[in-house]
């Protein structure tokens, strides 16, 4: 009976290896290492073209200390449960979307005279 099935004209015939679902997958990368590649790319901090323009204005270069630190505040405001943090950083406030990861604006030490963030949650010290 399958046979006829599979002869009908417009059907296809069924792989006889199904793929693999179950077990290390046939690239030779177990599901731990897949699943941690994939979260750290996923998890990736991301400066916004605002926070970029800012940044540069005020010739201020973020260098891979500040990054670790700012990473780590933005995983304490992440702990906390924060949507959006003032991260503060030596002399630069940094707006975070910490569900996002993604810094939104930048702010050094003359413009933060005004001395107002608003739509924030929480200020995390790094």
């Amino acid at each position: 009976m399958v046979d006829r099935i599979n002869n009908l004209p417009g059907v296809e015939r069924a792989n006889q290896n199904p793929p693999r679902t179950s077990g290390a997958p046939a690239n030779g990368k177990g599901f731990a290492a897949t699943l941690a590649h994939e979260t750290q790319q996923q998890e990736a901090l991301r400066v916004s073209s605002h926070a970029r323009k800012r940044l540069d204005s005020s010739q201020v270069t973020l260098t891979d200390s500040h990054l670790a630190r700012l990473d780590g505040a933005v995983a304490r405001a992440t702990q906390k449960g924060s949507n959006q943090s003032l991260i503060m950083l030596d002399d630069l406030a940094l707006v975070v979307s910490v569900k996002n990861r993604v810094v939104i604006t930048a702010v050094d030490g003359p413009r933060m005279k005004e001395g107002v963030f608003t739509n924030i949650d929480s200020v995390v010290i790094a």
